[in-house]
């Protein structure tokens, strides 16, 4: 019932991964409980799951079915109550979390923000205000680099999220939900933006989502999960070879894949409604654009405590109008 780190140097626990060699991240029967008794909710598993080397897997499923617990007992936020999770890193933080909720603070400037996990770990503070610097011209916010996230958009704040998570270099990027609370047309800006990233970089990423669609755009790989608790129905390889644009969205290939993984989930995400007492499953489901603010996910409260803050108090004083675009 173990987190394990191993280092690059060697673990026969991840030997043997296949052609691509052993795996950055590997699931053995992990499982989450939160509570006891009567009161249990078994919330995860058991789950198997391996991710390789440069992946980027993207993980759908129901509201409530664990892909966010699987995310953060990865990020050692959350300890499985069965099994293990092992993951193959090179240092001792090899992996960075992007929340939904930006995860940003408001006390600080947007390249204070960025800067702030190169901070944490001791790099020279030239070098970590250059690369914080490299990594917001790289996202458009270099000339919001002195304004505070009171003056940022949606888009924009959660674009500093994610020049933090990358400025620090992570072995591992775990990204929860990180464009749901975000208007379509923005969410579409981001998903390219982080598409065209994600294939320069070649980062191991863990990408949890609601929409099919995002999943099919970004995803090597695309994981669905069954309702709670949260097991793996299948996995599938959209049909896109790297480098890949944004315009398969406009493809009948897409379309068919999007179709192929809601024949897959639709039964679980109406078995979940039903057994919340909602109603089955609604037509933005299909697309993957439906709300990601379901029924509360089991265990909810409990992941929030053992995470980092990342909603801290809003600073008092009132900050000018905030600049127009995303």
């Amino acid at each position: 019932m173990t987190v394990q780190a191993a280092t690059e140097s060697g673990d026969p626990a991840l030997a043997g991964a296949g052609p691509a060699g052993p795996p950055k991240i590997r699931a053995l029967g992990a499982e989450r409980v939160f509570g006891r008794g009567a009161k249990a909710v078994h919330a995860l598993g058991p789950l198997d799951l391996t991710v390789g080397e440069g992946e980027f897997v993207c993980v759908v499923g129901p509201s409530g079915c664990g892909k966010s617990t699987f995310l953060r007992i990865v990020a050692g936020l959350t300890r499985p109550t069965g099994g293990r999770v092992e993951v193959r890193a090179g240092s001792p933080n090899p992996a960075a979390m992007i929340f939904q909720d930006y995860g940003i603070y408001p006390w600080k400037t947007v390249e204070a923000n960025v800067r702030f996990g190169l901070d944490v770990r001791g790099v020279p503070r030239g070098e970590a205000r250059a690369r914080a610097r490299a990594w917001l011209e790289r996202m458009g916010l270099a000339e919001f680099a002195h304004a505070y996230p009171r003056q940022l958009s949606g888009g924009m704040r959660q674009r500093v999220s994610i020049a933090r998570a990358l400025a620090v270099e992570p072995e591992i990027l775990l990204m929860d939900e990180p464009f749901a609370a975000l208007d379509a047309q923005l969410r579409t800006i981001l998903q390219d933006e982080l598409l065209a990233i994600c294939q320069a970089e070649r980062r191991t990423v863990l990408f949890v989502t609601h929409s099919l669609e995002e999943a099919i755009v970004l995803g090597d790989r695309v994981v669905v999960m069954s309702a709670r608790p949260g097991r793996i129905l299948a996995e599938r390889v959209p049909p896109f070879p790297r480098p890949r644009s944004a315009e398969v969205r406009e493809s009948a290939e897409f379309a068919a894949f999007r179709g192929e993984l809601w024949a897959l989930l639709r039964g679980e995400v109406e078995a979940e409604n039903l057994a919340r007492g909602g109603p089955g499953a609604t037509p933005g489901a299909q697309s993957g654009e439906g709300s990601s603010r379901g029924a509360p996910r089991p265990g909810g409260a409990a992941d929030q405590a053992a995470a980092p803050a990342t909603q801290p108090a809003p600073e008092p004083a009132a900050g000018p109008a905030a600049p127009k675009g995303a």
